[in-house]
């Protein structure tokens, strides 16, 4: 299977993923990845997550033109667009739309790191894009800003999380992780104030799962 098939296949299961998690509601949020450098693979607009095929997505050139598919694709195709011209190390794209990560997103709150998995999954806080329109180029813009050159996730602005990794799993895996840290955060908050891990103890917790976690090295 080439590579463009295969990222179909990815792409669709992944949104199977968050619309089952409840990541997503209705037809908000979208998925891509881009399996060459001049291929981009995104799921369409506005068609629902579980009526989804491998048929159903859209490959687009970087310029953002359809090259194959038989429908529109996501809105988000400029921020996807965008991300992937200014970071060549990111090669897939999950923008969720989760209760608790948007909660801090509508409320443009950075979700801070108060337990390990953040840390060594996302390496920091995730930080709140500046407001900008859904689908614009502005968003965008805004967006690539935030990220800057290393960063794996951001949250935008009265929207959702954006999540991006080396392949779908690692993207997805980085939306599960930032939901239930923000679910941790707000419960904690019942409590009193979370204590925030601090941005040395961050940087260990971010090394150690890098160089000896799990079978082999992550990204």
């Amino acid at each position: 299977m080439n590579p463009v098939e295969k990222a179909k296949e990815g792409v669709v299961s992944t949104a199977y993923s968050i619309h089952k998690e409840g990541l997503v509601f209705e037809t908000w949020g979208n998925v891509s990845c881009r399996p060459t450098d001049d291929r981009i693979v995104i799921t369409p607009s506005g068609i629902p997550y579980e009526q989804l095929k491998f048929v159903d997505m859209v490959v687009v050139n970087i310029k953002g033109e359809v090259e194959e598919g038989r429908w529109k694709p996501s809105t988000e195709l400029p921020l996807h667009r965008a991300v992937y011209e200014a970071r060549t190390d990111i090669r897939a794209i999950v923008h969720t739309h989760s209760i608790c990560a948007t909660a801090f997103a509508v409320s443009r709150q950075d979700i801070p790191v108060v337990v390990e998995d953040q840390a060594q999954v996302v390496g920091g806080p995730v930080k709140i894009v500046e407001y900008a329109q859904s689908g614009s180029e502005e968003l965008a813009f805004n967006a690539v800003k935030a990220l800057g050159k290393d960063g794996l996730a951001v949250l935008l602005a009265n929207h959702g999380v954006l999540s991006v990794g080396s392949d779908l799993p690692s993207a997805l895996q980085r939306c599960r992780i930032i939901e239930r840290n923000a679910q941790i955060v707000l419960w904690s908050k019942l409590l009193g104030s979370p204590f925030l891990l601090d941005p040395e103890e961050v940087a260990r917790l971010r090394n150690c799962f890098l160089n000896n976690y799990g079978q082999k090295n992550n990204v």
